[in-house]
């Protein structure tokens, strides 16, 4: 047993080290690795975002669509308070800007952290309504509420904070790939301890079944309420980071679809499993970018394959996820997390599994 914990620490230590050397590698080369660093970046975001639906969903049993509406408001929130003040003027060009707002900036760690509390906050209130209903009920609840957010961004009456329709710019990005990571492996770390500590068992106790949790004193409106709430804050964060990658935003940026690329990534990676939800998150991304050249013109032999068209990549992409649920009906990880000795089972289980195959295959011949 003690020889396995020193291999587990000794290859967590080497797994790291990897990781911390890979993205110095990248930041060095920035410029030639733009486009991968692009994919990675956004990749860590979804990550964050994930897990914070996960904790939701997963852990806590509770339904919710309403993670586009958290994030726009995190990433608005992040936008106003990070935008330089010089560059204002040319950002809100069409209605002006806000006096409350026009010399209002923050670093960026703070702009994250209040726009966590804010999403955090509106999710407190929103929770004691919504939170009484069950199931699909709270999800249509939770979705209606995302679009409502939308509606209030783009609205012309809030022209002079949100700039409306427009969108806002000349948002600050990440200083350099170590704070882009790093602050995601914080928000995915602080979420992980928290679901091992005595809250998290109550969401998994609630999760599990809410009349026995009841009957053994645990408050169900209040540890749904909190959970919906801590979920919220780093949805909220999530949202902040997206603002300071893409660089600019837009209400578009924050559709429904956002909400169900979410969920996507949840169900592929396994629903109740954090590391399910970050190689989800990394999968999808990474799958949809490295798909592209199905989307442009196929020519052989100066035949043109009609197939290969704009919006091809999505049916590819749709088959291939398809395929993968059919094998894995609870997910990549379903329940389970990530283990240097699960993976060490799984790569002594491929011989086994392809000598019985290979059995199979001759009987039937």
């Amino acid at each position: 047993m003690k020889n396995t914990r020193t291999r587990n620490h000794i290859l967590t230590i080497a797994a790291l080290l990897a990781v911390i050397g890979a993205t110095a590698f990248l930041q060095m080369n920035s410029a030639a690795y733009s486009y991968e660093i692009s994919i990675l970046e956004r990749s860590a975001i979804y990550a964050v975002v994930a897990v914070s639906m996960n904790l939701l969903t997963g852990f806590t049993g509770l339904f919710s669509l309403g993670q586009a509406g958290f994030m726009a408001i995190g990433a608005y929130v992040v936008a106003i308070l990070t935008i330089p003040v010089a560059s204002r003027p040319s950002v809100y060009y069409v209605d002006g800007i806000s006096d409350a707002i026009a010399t209002v900036h923050t670093p960026f760690w703070v702009a994250l952290i209040l726009a966590g509390l804010v999403s955090a906050f509106v999710a407190a209130l929103i929770g004691i309504p919504v939170l009484r209903l069950k199931s699909d009920y709270l999800a249509i609840a939770t979705l209606g509420f995302s679009e409502i957010i939308r509606a209030f961004i783009a609205a012309p009456q809030f022209n002079r904070i949100t700039n409306g329709s427009y969108g806002l710019k000349n948002i600050p990005g990440f200083p350099n790939l170590f704070v882009a990571f790093g602050l995601c492996a914080l928000c995915i770390l602080l979420m992980v301890l928290l679901i091992r500590s005595s809250f998290g068992r109550a969401f998994k106790a609630i999760r599990e079944d809410e009349i026995a949790a009841e009957s053994m004193g645990i408050n169900l409106f209040r540890y749904k309420e909190l959970s919906f709430i801590i979920s919220s804050f780093f949805t909220g964060v999530g949202g902040g980071l997206l603002a300071m990658f893409m660089r600019s935003i837009d209400s578009k940026t924050f559709s429904i679809t956002l909400t169900y690329d979410i969920l996507l990534i949840v169900v592929l990676g396994g629903i109740g499993s954090v590391t399910g939800s970050v190689i989800g998150a990394f999968l999808v991304t990474a799958g949809r970018e490295w798909l592209r050249f199905f989307d442009n013109p196929l020519t052989i032999g100066g035949i043109e394959i009609p197939l290969f068209r704009s919006g091809f990549r999505m049916v590819i992409f749709s088959i291939l996820l398809m395929v993968v649920v059919l094998f894995y009906r609870k997910g990549i990880m379903g329940s389970n997390e990530f283990s240097w000795n699960g993976l060490g089972r799984l790569i002594k289980s491929i011989p086994a599994r392809l000598k019985k195959k290979a059995k199979k295959t001759g009987g039937a011949e």
